[in-house]
């Protein structure tokens, strides 16, 4: 009983990495599609709602929003362009 104990412990304690891999796995590129696809789809909800809005306050509201998700999208977008150059399938794992 004391060994699984033992045996549990080691299992529990794992060395974190300093920096993370240069590697981007199928998970991670999904996760990343889909971040893009949120802040996507709430730029064009929030850019929705401010057309047809009536209330100026609102509608500025709306704006900055839409143009918060825009920026997310774009940022989320550079990082992935900017490893564009580098060959590929150095980064993606199968």
């Amino acid at each position: 009983m004391q060994q699984q104990n033992q045996g549990m412990q080691g299992q529990q304690q794992q060395e974190y990495m300093q920096q993370p891999p240069d590697v981007l796995s199928g998970k991670d590129a999904l996760y990343l599609t889909d971040m893009l696809t949120w802040n996507l789809n709430a730029a064009k909800k929030a850019h929705f709602f401010a057309q047809h809005c009536q209330i100026e306050a609102m509608r500025t509201e709306a704006e900055k929003v839409c143009q918060m998700h825009e920026r997310h999208y774009e940022k989320i977008l550079g990082h992935l362009s900017s490893h564009e150059n580098q060959n590929p399938q150095q980064y993606m794992q199968q």
